[in-house]
């Protein structure tokens, strides 16, 4: 069964080419983000009109993948804290970008000193 509520989610900051599947974006996983494809984490991917999203996971048996296009709008992306082609970005992260709540004024609260 498709799951994104656990492991690892890495943002690919470069726009991708949509017409993608499944090899062309484990292309990018590997050659690009020097990580496995197959590993459980979660990897996702944006246009460059960032109206289109793609989520790649190994899943037991083969890989999963969700695609969402919108027909109005952009899904905002969190601002990048490091350089570099990929950023790891937490649950509640991925979860705003594809219902689309803004995450400019989104902000975690202090949970612990």
């Amino acid at each position: 069964m498709f799951s994104i509520t656990s492991g690892r989610y890495f943002l690919y900051r470069e726009p991708t080419d949509m017409r993608k599947s499944f090899d062309g974006l484990c292309g990018l996983v590997q050659g690009k983000l020097g990580k496995n494809p197959m590993s459980g984490d979660l990897f996702i991917f944006i246009n460059k009109q960032r109206n289109r999203i793609k989520l790649l996971r190994w899943e037991p048996g083969g890989f999963v993948l969700f695609y969402k296009r919108l027909e109005k709008g952009t899904f905002e992306l969190p601002k990048n804290q490091k350089p570099g082609l990929s950023q790891n970005i937490g649950y509640g992260e991925l979860v705003m970008i594809i219902t689309g709540i803004s995450l400019k004024y989104a902000r975690k609260r202090k949970r612990f000193l």
